[in-house]
């Protein structure tokens, strides 16, 4: 997908919206867990509900390869059904991958060629040898690691050489790797007042953003320092939406939760109209 049409999507939904299929077998409803693929059952119901109301979905690969190769399964079915029903939407791959050489190609192949995403989180820390095979595919983004929402990020994170951040050096470093139709950056929305240097380093990229709802992310806080011209934002929700309902009308509860952030976003978009 390129970035014209990703931007173009955010206008005609007016959201900004990422659900992440975090798809954990224990907290599907229980009349779903004797189905014959509970979790593509289980994503199914959720696509159905909220498509018209998101720009992305991002599968996390932990929890399908923690089920051996049904749940390798259960994710190519996901892929196929979104693609075939609504091809539209950016589909992320959150994967982590980093590796170099031959590796990296083959995780490149996998997530592009294989299972079509779009795009594929990438950690940095091997450098730009690990991250050209993701670039190498045309129309493909690579969402690098940039500054996460988890507690530990601060281990490393936030260590500084010369009075630069560490992250701050992954920011500058890989913008000399592809410019911002082919590059973006995971930061969490639980360090949003870092948003405001990050833009200057990145006025450009989008950012995909968790951590809004369940991890304690603001959605006002991350438009307010992220936001762009072209909104340049994806912000993610996962528990929030997914898991808001254990019972049978766990799909219409779920599109209500995601409609309230569309509808927030909405909002915000209006004030920056673009």
């Amino acid at each position: 997908m390129k970035y014209s049409q990703l931007v173009e999507q955010i206008k005609i939904k007016k959201s900004f919206l990422c659900i992440g299929l975090d798809t954990d077998y224990q907290k599907i409803p229980k009349h779903l867990q004797t189905a014959v693929d509970p979790i593509f059952e289980f994503n199914k119901a959720i696509i159905n509900a909220t498509h018209d109301l998101v720009i992305a979905y991002k599968p996390n690969l932990a929890f399908y390869e923690s089920q051996g190769i049904k749940g390798l399964v259960s994710l190519e079915r996901t892929i196929s059904y979104i693609k075939s029903l609504y091809p539209d939407i950016f589909l992320i791959a959150d994967a982590k991958r980093g590796d170099i050489g031959n590796t990296s190609a083959m995780y490149a192949k996998a997530f592009f060629e294989r299972l079509a995403f779009d795009s594929v989180t990438v950690a940095p820390y091997m450098g730009r040898d690990s991250v050209d095979p993701f670039l190498s595919f045309e129309n493909k983004w690579v969402i690098l690691l940039a500054l996460t929402s988890n507690e530990g990020a601060s281990d490393f994170q936030f260590m500084t050489d010369n009075g630069e951040k560490l992250f701050e050096k992954v920011l500058r470093k890989s913008k000399e790797w592809a410019n911002h139709e082919r590059i973006m950056y995971v930061v969490g929305a639980t360090k949003a007042k870092e948003l405001k240097g990050i833009r200057e380093i990145v006025p450009k990229n989008f950012l995909l953003v968790p951590g809004v709802g369940a991890q304690g992310g603001r959605l006002q806080e991350v438009a307010k320092y992220g936001m762009t011209k072209d909104c340049g934002l994806i912000v993610n929700s996962s528990r929030g939406i997914i898991y808001a309902d254990q019972t049978s009308d766990f799909a219409a509860v779920a599109r209500q939760k995601a409609f309230e952030l569309q509808t927030e976003m909405s909002e915000l978009l209006d004030l920056r109209p673009f």
